[in-house]
């Protein structure tokens, strides 16, 4: 992946990184902030870069990248950049907390002018954990600013976000998304449609599966499977799709480029445009299947992957489930 620059590199949030210029600017950093966002959002580059930023020793909005502050926090050995981390994986308890920021945070910076901790999964803090930073975040030394990221940031207690300058990152548009795959990390142009479509406007998602050999096979077998479905008994997809989903993770995944696919199919039938496809490389097989689907049949076949998905989820027999969609796939 390519090596930030600064903020200028972020794909999207703009409204969130001028905030965060403009409290740098003013000299009115907040004393604790909560990145709320999907995983893959951005929250951590978005946190690393403001960090980076309030340590710089040029002292502007964006870190200069060649300092020996700068230097120290792209290697991640910044005394004052302090990662919270915890044991267990599924919570951050009190003893983490206490120890790593509530009594360090008495001791003052050792070479820069703040000091800064990064709460990453800080959905996962304990009650007994939020409670236990009230105090610091009440009244903290004025060098102190505290990060927390957070995948659900529903989950903090009232007391800590009522104290904290909540940043939620929205999803990114699928252009920007697009864009960025294409022009930075140089994914062909039939791939970065599929994928920035799959990441819904994720970028960390977007780039996983761009740097992903298992993401392009899967796509394959999908559209392999969607093109030899009228050649083959019911069976013998349901065999096949149960060979590829060994982690049954994948199974979502295959019902999701499923439902992009047959879009594409309804998009076609209606428009005849191929702009707007996210499988442009497949217009053929499309232009076939729009020709022999009706509008009814697709929108049923598309009502079947999403009870599919359900049915999965609700864990009904894997075979049964697939079978009566593939089953709808052919009917339609």
């Amino acid at each position: 992946m390519e090596k930030i620059r600064g903020f200028q590199d972020v794909v999207g949030h703009r409204d969130i990184i001028s905030h965060l210029q403009n409290a740098i600017r003013l000299n009115k950093v907040s004393h604790a902030y909560i990145f709320g966002g999907e995983e893959g959002s951005g929250k951590k580059m978005l946190a690393d870069l403001f960090a980076m930023t309030l340590q710089c020793k040029e002292g502007g909005v964006e870190p200069c990248m060649n300092c020996i502050s700068c230097k120290k926090a792209l290697s991640g050995n910044h005394p004052d950049i302090i990662r919270v981390t915890h044991e267990k994986p599924g919570s951050i308890g009190i003893d983490d907390i206490r120890n790593q920021l509530v009594n360090d945070v008495a001791i003052r910076p050792y070479e820069s002018p703040r000091k800064i901790y990064i709460v990453d999964e800080a959905e996962k803090m304990t009650p007994q954990a939020q409670n236990a930073l009230l105090k610091t975040i009440e009244e903290p030394p004025a060098y102190a600013a505290i990060l927390f990221l957070s995948n659900n940031p529903g989950l903090f207690l009232q007391t800590i976000t009522s104290r904290c300058v909540m940043l939620k990152l929205k999803p990114v548009s699928d252009q920007a998304v697009r864009d960025y795959l294409v022009n930075r990390l140089h994914v062909p142009d039939y791939q970065a449609d599929v994928q920035a479509s799959f990441a819904r406007g994720i970028i960390g998602r977007a780039i996983n599966m761009a740097e992903s050999q298992e993401f392009n096979e899967l796509t394959q077998n999908a559209l392999r499977l969607l093109k030899q479905s009228k050649d083959m008994e019911v069976y013998e997809l349901v065999d096949a799709i149960k060979s590829m989903t060994a982690d049954k993770q994948n199974v979502y995944q295959y019902l999701e480029l499923f439902t992009m696919w047959f879009r594409d199919v309804l998009l076609f039938k209606a428009t005849k445009e191929v702009d707007d496809l996210i499988f442009k490389a497949e217009f053929n097989y499309i232009k076939e299947r729009a020709s022999v689907s009706s509008y009814r049949g697709l929108e049923a076949i598309l009502e079947a992957i999403r009870v599919a998905e359900t049915r999965l989820h609700a864990n009904v027999n894997f075979d049964l489930t697939m079978e009566l969609l593939f089953l709808s796939i052919r009917e339609n």
